[in-house]
């Protein structure tokens, strides 16, 4: 179970946020939600979340780099994955693997958009360290998409 773990989605898109919102909530996780970067650098002010979801072009181009480079320096620990259009649209890639990227890219995990919900759910966990589902539960195949 989620045990109520806080997650901040962060995306200038009011569908984006309110699809990755009701996919989450209702797996019970509490969700905070920020239209962009300076609403997210309030929240994160406010409250320490347990795992961050965020955009990469919101206000301006890097603004999911900015946001994860603050929340890196006051909650280290804090789980951060990057939704984005850009990698596909530009044919561009982020390794955030290597020594390299990880001194820059302050993300855990790098998703490019259109994603499905069970994605997005399995990928929360894992950061999370929580168990997976049952297995009989059939999941309806959708796509959050912009």
């Amino acid at each position: 179970m989620s045990e109520n773990k806080k997650i901040l989605v962060v995306d200038d898109d009011p569908d984006i946020v309110a699809q990755i919102s009701a996919v989450l909530g209702a797996e019970d996780y509490e969700i905070l939600k920020a239209g962009g970067e300076e609403e997210a650098e309030e929240v994160l002010m406010t409250v320490r979340p347990d795992l961050v979801i965020l955009d990469l072009m919101m206000e301006h181009a890097d603004s999911g780099f900015v946001i994860a480079h603050n929340l890196k320096k006051i909650y280290p620990g804090t789980p951060v994955i990057l939704l984005t259009a850009v990698a596909a649209a530009m044919r561009m890639s982020f390794d955030v693997q290597s020594p390299e990227a990880k001194s820059w890219i302050k993300m855990d995990r790098v998703l490019n958009k259109p994603i499905r919900p069970e994605q997005i759910k399995a990928e929360v966990r894992r950061l999370l360290k929580l168990p997976a589902p049952p297995e009989d539960q059939e999941q309806p195949t959708v796509t959050i998409q912009e």
